[in-house]
């Protein structure tokens, strides 16, 4: 079920299609922007509405989607979009909560190093900014029905979508007993910190612990050290019987993964950086035909070919850039190529390649 509650737009419905024949919806948007930004035939758009601190180096945005956009749920990612210098950039954030029953949306973005995208949304004079909106993609979700007892991991960022399945289980009554760990360097780093002391002032069954791994503890509920065996079955004795999400870092990810696979009833992990890539011993340069515009480049083994179509000045549409919302995917008519993530090599023919996580290793033909 869509977490944007449905619009009654029938009528209006039927009218777009008894019109859609005499209508550019390209000439439709340009006037209609004149009116307001996010009126478009049928483009989804969100208006920021909203923009505060989070964190250090993180701020929490209120969207407000048009009636085009699809909607998203709980512990899912939506593609934002915006010009930014010129260029067309799209990033992937996490819901941090449930839709609201206006249809708003919150999001919370953290500042990365480097990501022009971040920066962008960082600065407060982006409040009224109107962004592409995609719809929600990725699996990390609540059953329809919680059972059990559960165990959520959190690293930096990886705090956002486990967010928002927290609240959606407090506006359930917290019907399942939970117990957050959430890593962050320093104490100025965590978000949401009150929010979520308040959910475990109001649910016993919530239990917080946030553990530092850049300063010392201070607080009854802070504790120190980075995620291993001896801490997780410390702060979970019952761990062995607890359904477990997960999410972080990859290399965060990739260690939860290592120690809890096998041990758990349930292991669901989402890693919003790629893992650490097994070592390749590529080199050199590969052909690459790009069949729809027709040009031939020298592609790099052993890059994730997103990146090396950017460094040719291509720009292929990309979103989370590690592999996930498909947003980047193309067809691959003829060639070998390997997925970065796990090493595996493909040579089948006529497959849909994420480019971002993909890199060439014999002459390729893509539909680009």
């Amino acid at each position: 079920m869509s977490a944007v509650p449905p619009l009654p737009t029938r009528p209006r419905n039927r009218l777009r299609r008894l019109a859609s024949p005499f209508v550019a919806p390209p000439v439709f948007d340009f006037w209609a922007r004149k009116v307001d930004p996010t009126w478009t035939w049928e483009r989804p758009l969100a208006r920021v509405v909203g923009h505060a601190p989070a964190a250090a180096g993180a701020v929490t945005l209120t969207l407000r989607p048009n009636r085009h956009w699809a909607g998203a749920r709980p512990g899912q990612h939506v593609n934002l979009g915006a010009d930014i210098g010129g260029v067309r950039t799209t990033r992937s954030y996490s819901l941090d909560a449930p839709a609201g029953a206006d249809g708003r949306i919150t999001v919370t973005v953290k500042g990365v190093e480097g990501g022009r995208m971040s920066a962008h949304l960082l600065d407060p004079a982006r409040l009224g900014d109107v962004l592409d909106i995609g719809p929600g993609f990725g699996e990390l979700l609540l059953p329809e029905r919680a059972e059990g007892a559960w165990v959520f991991l959190a690293a930096g960022s990886g705090i956002t979508p486990l967010m928002a399945l927290l609240r959606q289980l407090a506006a359930q009554g917290m019907p399942v007993p939970v117990t957050l760990l959430y890593w962050a360097r320093t104490r100025t780093e965590l978000c949401f910190a009150d929010a979520l002391r308040a959910l475990a002032a109001r649910h016993a069954g919530f239990d917080l612990r946030f553990v530092l791994t850049g300063e010392a503890p201070a607080a009854a509920d802070e504790a120190g050290g980075r995620i291993d065996a001896a801490l997780l079955d410390a702060r979970v004795p019952d761990l062995a019987q607890r359904q477990v999400y997960a999410c972080g870092p990859g290399g965060f990810v990739a260690t939860v993964e290592a120690l809890l696979d096998g041990r758990v009833p349930l292991l669901r992990s989402e890693a919003f950086t790629p893992p650490p890539r097994p070592p390749v011993d590529d080199a050199g340069t590969v052909a690459v035909r790009l069949a729809r515009s027709g040009r031939d480049l020298q592609l790099p083994r052993g890059t994730a070919l997103l990146d090396a179509l950017e460094a040719e000045g291509l720009k292929p549409r990309s979103g989370c850039r590690m592999g996930i919302c498909n947003t980047c995917a193309c067809g691959k008519s003829a060639g070998t190529a390997r997925d970065l993530r796990t090493g595996t090599v493909s040579g089948e023919p006529s497959t849909a390649l994420k480019l971002c996580v993909s890199s060439a290793v014999t002459d390729l033909v893509l539909d680009l």
